[in-house]
């Protein structure tokens, strides 16, 4: 029995990170059925390539929307990606959100890929709309780059919802002023996500849009007391650990957090000689031992404890401004206690 659709709630598909891909097309069955609205696909250059996994996803579920969250635009010709969402957007039946993001600059860099910058992400934007909407676009120089023809189908009349997973305030603005939703970095504070959601619907004001239709979503780590206390430890300590790895002065920064305790940890010697991402490669031994570094509060702005303070957690986060809540970090199955949880204290239409 498939149970009645909850659009306000996403999962992540292939949380984590996975040594195949197979497994999505079960929690996508899952997650429809147990009445997620959204599967959001990340991306990464191993066995995550986002076009492959939208397409399965698209074709085992019926009602469920798939969203990029996030490609990113400079590792495909912009006809590529702008095709992959017109296939996408018709073979779901226009349930596909295209969802943009900048990526870790490092990495970038190490693979030779230019910066991501703002001016990049508005252009393509625009790129895109006009393209889905079926027209040829000649000598296009701009921050993408320089183009002598960019078309797909004059007969295309598409209109295909664009998303930015968003972290500062340029693009915080940005996605108000020019996307359709945004997607917010886990383990955001509660004052970090209301500023957020603030600042998205002053830029949408100020560009002239209604600030309500931009739809913002909270990405917030829910880990259930049912999971073992290694998963658990893995989803929590392991992945804000990995964060603070990748692009720690900007989580801190923005949170408000002290400065010093970063230094600490990366200061400690298991931190600074790990040989990888620390939520994929980590002992339970070891995240122990970076549990004791990470202060209560960073860990806090995520839902654990029973099912039902989960579902409390998450409904919280709508009175922070939020329009979605994405549950982080687990896969449909481990969260499958919590939805019940949630619906029996908020009503569902």
């Amino acid at each position: 029995m498939t149970d009645a659709l909850l659009p306000e709630l996403g999962f992540y598909g292939l949380a984590g990170g996975p040594t195949t891909p197979a497994p999505l097309l079960d929690e996508v069955r899952l997650g429809e059925e147990l009445g997620f609205g959204t599967c959001f696909v990340s991306e990464r250059f191993n066995v995550k390539e986002a076009a492959t996994l939208c397409g399965a996803a698209g074709a085992v579920s019926s009602r469920l929307r798939i969203a990029t969250a996030a490609t990113n635009h400079n590792t495909r010709h912009p006809l590529v990606t702008a095709s992959m969402a017109t296939t996408m957007h018709r073979l779901t039946d226009g349930r596909f959100t295209l969802g943009l993001g900048r990526g870790i600059a490092a990495l970038q860099g190490a693979y030779g890929l230019e910066p991501i910058t703002t001016a990049q992400l508005e252009d393509m934007a625009d790129v895109l709309r006009r393209l889905w909407h079926g027209e040829a676009i000649f000598n296009h120089a701009g921050p993408i780059g320089s183009y002598p023809v960019l078309h797909l189908d004059s007969s295309f009349d598409e209109d295909i919802p664009l998303l930015l997973v968003a972290f500062g305030p340029n693009s915080l603005r940005l996605a108000g002023r020019t996307f359709d939703e945004v997607v917010l970095h886990t383990f955001f504070t509660d004052e970090t996500t209301a500023n957020a959601v603030a600042t998205v619907r002053r830029s949408a004001a100020e560009a002239g849009r209604d600030p309500g239709a931009v739809k913002v979503w909270s990405c917030f780590a829910t880990v259930p007391d049912t999971l073992d206390e290694g998963v658990r430890l893995k989803r929590t300590v392991g992945r804000l650990a990995t964060y603070l790895q990748g692009y720690g002065d900007l989580l801190v920064r923005t949170n408000g957090w002290d400065p010093e305790v970063l230094a600490r940890f990366r200061a400690d010697p298991l931190v600074a000689t790990f040989p990888g991402a620390i939520d994929v490669l980590a002992t339970t031994q070891e995240l122990e031992h970076l549990a004791e570094l990470l202060p209560e509060e960073w860990l806090s702005a995520s839902a654990t404890g029973s099912p039902q303070q989960c579902a409390e957690a998450i409904a919280g986060q709508f009175d922070l401004g939020v329009d979605g809540v994405i549950l982080h970090g687990s896969p449909p199955q481990d969260l499958a206690p919590v939805l019940p949880a949630y619906r029996a204290i908020v009503p569902v239409d």
